[in-house]
């Protein structure tokens, strides 16, 4: 693509296409990273604390489910594949939301903002979306985050449940759902991520002595591999992609640490955060989903701690660690609900800032009550995480990134034989197949679940 480029007298250059775009070159030396002013940042160390609670969730506990739907050979083939394309999509949405800030000469933009300047520098064909752009970015990750907080009250009111039915009285599993809100409500009052970031090295600790004690049962009685399946059907393997993608990706909330960390170029280093922590992260996924479904078959569950002895000692500690992770977890993808719908849109309407601490405990309040409602109402924990996963994340995670590259990388050409935008037209390709295929199957055997 030929360009000609104006420099200006601050040092800034512009680079303008054939098609008479102005784009500011990538070698401006305004670096985004050293203007960040962030109220109370966090380390490296609290950052990576909580990228692995972020990333670690209940959906690892439906690893070795999800491995019954693509065959001890499949799983864990496609969950590297899947992890790999993941994390790309994740630099490249990072290093894409930099290049923007550079451009624009900003400390920080937020992944609807970055959206929505991407589409406006893009091709124009993509411009008929502006108008809604930073709405439908924030509402898909306002919704998929708060779809994980539904199904984590399901989980560790079920957990709880198992409990107290062993060992005091049975109870309907909705009414350890309202035990549970105020328990919700007192850690999701916490507004900061560096007041929350030991709560995530605790969690993190305590999932460490749980995977633990979950390997100790699955290990002591593994039958012969022969008796598992190394494929599965192809039908079974979009259970099999949303379930993972559920899993493994945290979009908003990964976003979201980045934003606050005190020094924000160690993420994306060849061994930062993200690198090192996703590898963490899939390294527990395999190992937890392949020797699962080599335990327990086509008899694994939406929670490998249903299938593990529920009437053991050692199990019932194991329920309770899992169940506090996912307390603390709660409040951490619920961050990002909380964070787009007061901070972006609604403390803009409030000019009493004498109330806005009020106000917005007010709304993380409701938003708990929200998540309660909207989990009575789930009949099926594997399925649930397996449409949220298919649906939310297949735009979130694989969609738009690559969308927003090529928007950005518009101005400035796609490389020799337009590799970029052949990679790209892929990942959107491969997030629209994997989000409908998903989110159909789901939705039938949710409905399914639903008459039987």
């Amino acid at each position: 693509m030929n360009a000609e480029t104006d420099t200006h007298q601050n040092g800034q250059s512009n680079t303008k296409d054939t098609n008479g775009h102005s784009v500011v070159s990538s070698d401006d030396d305004y670096d985004p990273h050293l203007h960040r002013n962030v109220q109370n940042p966090t380390t490296t160390l609290q950052t990576f604390a909580h990228f692995l609670k972020a990333s670690i969730g209940s959906g690892v506990l439906a690893m070795p489910s999800a491995f019954a739907n693509a065959g001890y050979i499949t799983g864990p083939v496609l969950t590297l594949i899947i992890g790999c394309i993941a994390v790309h999509c994740l630099h490249i949405l990072i290093n894409s939301m930099y290049e923007l800030c550079k451009r624009k000469r900003v400390p920080y933009l937020t992944f609807s903002e970055a959206m929505t300047i991407g589409l406006h520098e893009g091709p124009p064909i993509f411009k008929c979306v502006l108008p809604i752009a930073t709405p439908l970015v924030d509402g898909f990750l306002a919704f998929y985050h708060f779809g994980i907080c539904c199904v984590y009250v399901v989980f560790i009111a079920e957990s709880i449940k198992q409990i107290v039915d062993e060992y005091l009285v049975v109870l309907d599993v909705r009414l350890h759902m309202c035990f549970i809100l105020i328990p919700l409500f007192l850690l999701y009052s916490i507004r900061t991520l560096k007041t929350l970031a030991p709560f995530s090295t605790f969690a993190n600790l305590l999932l460490f002595v749980g995977f633990g004690i979950v390997l100790y049962y699955i290990f002591a009685t593994l039958p012969p591999i022969s008796t598992r399946q190394p494929f599965q059907v192809v039908s079974r393997l979009p259970i099999f992609f949303g379930t993972v993608l559920f899993a493994i990706e945290a979009v908003g909330v990964i976003l979201a640490i980045e934003e606050k960390m005190e020094k924000p170029k160690s993420y994306i280093k060849p061994f930062g955060v993200l690198n090192v922590g996703m590898a963490i992260v899939l390294s527990l996924y395999i190992l937890l989903g392949f020797f699962g479904y080599w335990e327990y078959g086509d008899d694994a569950l939406g929670s490998v701690t249903l299938n593990i002895p529920q009437k053991a000692i050692l199990a019932q500690v194991a329920k309770i660690i899992f169940a506090i992770t996912t307390w603390i977890t709660y409040a951490l993808q619920g961050y990002v609900t909380a964070d787009i719908i007061w901070n972006k849109y609604l403390s803009k309407r409030s000019k009493d800032t004498s109330k806005h601490v009020l106000y917005e405990l007010l709304i993380r309040g409701g938003i708990v009550l929200l998540t309660f409602c909207f989990a009575v109402a789930i009949p099926d924990l594997s399925l649930f995480l397996s449409l949220v996963g298919s649906f939310c994340l297949s735009i979130l995670g694989l969609i738009f990134p690559a969308l927003l590259q090529i928007c950005v990388q518009y101005g400035l050409g796609y490389g020799v034989w337009k590799l970029k935008l052949m990679k790209n037209i892929f990942l959107i390709a491969f997030g629209i197949f994997g989000g409908i295929i998903g989110s159909y199957v789901s939705i039938v055997q949710i409905i399914e679940s639903y008459n039987t």
